[in-house]
């Protein structure tokens, strides 16, 4: 595998939550989403940032039919 700058530099960025959220709900105002969805997605996506670690994330978007 040769060696990418670019994607080297994507990947040493640190991980924040709030970039996360940031994408979420970009995403979901593309989609045309209510601000009342995604108000209550936010909700639950905070929930889900304090109980669930990132393995556990990765394994469960693995999973995923998306």
């Amino acid at each position: 595998m040769n060696y990418d700058p670019e994607l080297a530099a994507l990947l040493s960025q640190p991980w924040s939550n709030d970039a996360c959220r940031g994408y979420v709900i970009a995403a979901m105002e593309r989609c045309g989403f209510k601000p009342s969805d995604i108000e209550q997605v936010m909700v639950e996506l905070y929930e889900v940032f304090d109980y669930t670690t990132l393995q556990e994330a990765e394994a469960y978007y693995e999973r995923s039919p998306y």
